[in-house]
């Protein structure tokens, strides 16, 4: 299977062609710091959203970057992994210009009233407003770097090309340089992910960049006036553990913006369900089970807090409650319910025990919890689903459902018991109706809905001492008896 081939956007056809055509179509040059001030101001005034996308963000962070933008800043931002330091990056190109004009074949994306190099300036002497120009989509004028250890001066600045002046040209001519990363994305926005993990000499090519906005290769420096906006994303701890941002370069920085998980269990599920790719139905009480579980992991003290658990934690399992979801469908599929539907893939409760192992490499534990992980995951989860139990479910008679296991019976389900052989075992229990109510399941819910309901309801009686539980060989979930 190929690749999907990248859409490269195509200028609209009214767009003028020569600089002279330019020119008399009004068009003023901008920075593009005035660019995004500019734009940024345009949506506050109509009200339209200013960083799609960005979850958990409106009172804390985002009005701190707005600041940043308007009073024209570079900016660094730091927090723990999976905080959406790079998403929200990748947001403030949608602040510049939806198209721009730039001299046709410039590597540095040279505007055509501010040529910077000396071939582009003499090609604007000579062709006048005859000038053909280009333009280049704002998708095209973002730059980013993961800053990694053998990252080079020549990958972010540039170098001499030996070809080049093979060829016959000096050192010091700007056509000797291949340009690095940093002014390809000149008129853009460059971002340098894990700064600190750049090494201090690389960093100390950066500081020219952000104060005089020139560049310096193989020392010669070349007086190029580059217009960019510089962000960069660290980890607070970066600063005293695998590196540190010199402190030049901190100074240089206008801007140092602190980011943070969500801060509740709404923001938290609102970002699970913006980013989470699901295969199959999650109701919303197994989503806030993950939503808590997540919460808890974060604050545990088993858990190492300089390293953080990431958003994808919460993602991550939510995916995989799906998964499991469809893996109970396609197994059950060989042997529909006795009225022949197929089983819907629904997940439950219980499918968020898989989570356990197979997200665990995810958090970092103290180093005193060697060999406990699962356990304390595990627990974590109990408490995250008894927390989202009472939530929903405190105050309502569930004598109903206990009473259906006084005479000895057991009601048996897990990951291969149908939701009709699963609800064939309760039948009409009091209280159930009440029960889809408060967990927003309707009038009328699919039995793999209601069999979703039943089972947190059992769940959550044992977890509250009302219930027993029990785990067979064969991997079913027998409820049955006092906890």
């Amino acid at each position: 299977m190929t690749a999907p081939t990248p859409v490269i956007p195509v200028p609209p056809a009214d767009l003028p062609g020569t600089l002279g055509a330019l020119r008399a179509a009004g068009h003023q040059y901008r920075t593009v710091k005035q660019e995004l001030r500019d734009n940024l101001l345009a949506r506050m005034r109509s009200g339209e959203t200013r960083f799609p996308g960005i979850v958990g963000y409106d009172d804390t962070v985002l009005p701190e970057v707005e600041r940043a933008l308007l009073a024209g800043h570079d900016m660094v931002l730091l927090g723990e992994r999976g905080q959406g330091k790079t998403r929200l990056i990748r947001a403030l190109g949608s602040l510049l210009d939806e198209w721009t004009p730039v001299i046709a074949g410039s590597v540095l994306n040279e505007h055509p009233m501010r040529p910077l190099t000396p071939a582009s300036v003499a090609q604007v002497a000579e062709a006048g407003d005859d000038l053909p120009i280009g333009w280049l989509h704002r998708s095209m004028r973002y730059g980013e770097k993961l800053a990694t250890p053998d990252t080079s001066v020549g990958d972010l600045i540039g170098d001499v090309d030996p070809i080049r002046i093979a060829q016959g040209r000096t050192l010091g001519d700007p056509e000797t340089i291949h340009f690095g990363l940093v002014p390809r994305t000149n008129r853009g926005i460059f971002a340098v992910n894990e700064l600190p993990d750049l090494a201090e000499r690389i960093q100390v090519a950066l500081l020219n960049v952000l104060e005089e906005r020139d560049i310096q290769v193989r020392g010669y420096q070349l007086r190029l006036p580059l217009d960019l906006l510089l962000v960069a994303s660290a980890n607070p701890e970066d600063y005293t553990n695998r590196g540190r941002i010199i402190t030049p370069l901190k100074d240089r920085f206008g801007a140092e913006i602190r980011t943070h998980y969500p801060v509740d269990l709404e923001l938290e599920l609102a970002l699970i369900r913006q980013e989470a790719d699901l295969v199959a139905a999650v109701p919303e009480h197994v989503l806030e089970v993950l939503a808590r579980f997540a919460r808890a992991v974060r604050e545990s003290p088993s858990v190492d807090p300089r390293s953080g658990v990431s958003a994808r934690f919460a993602i991550a399992a939510a995916e995989t409650v799906a998964g499991a979801a469809l893996r109970r469908a396609g197994l059950l599929a060989a042997s529909d319910d006795s009225d022949g539907r197929p089983e819907a893939a629904v997940a439950r409760v219980g499918d968020a025990v898989s989570v356990t192992s197979t997200l665990r490499g995810k958090v970092e534990f103290e180093s005193g919890e060697e060999g406990r992980e699962i356990e304390i995951l595990a627990h974590l989860l109990r408490t995250a689903t008894a927390e989202t139990f009472r939530a929903h479910l405190a105050g309502l008679d569930l004598s109903g459902f206990t009473a259906l296991v006084e005479d000895g019976t057991a009601i048996e389900t897990g990951e291969l018991v149908g939701s009709t052989e699963l609800l064939r075992q309760v039948g009409t229990v009091p209280g159930l109706a009440k029960v889809l109510d408060r967990l927003g399941l309707g009038d009328a819910p699919t039995p793999e809905e209601a069999a979703a309901a039943v089972e947190f309801v059992l769940e959550g009686l044992h977890l509250t001492r009302r219930l027993g539980k029990d785990v067979t060989e064969s991997g079913r979930t027998v409820y049955g008896g006092r906890g």
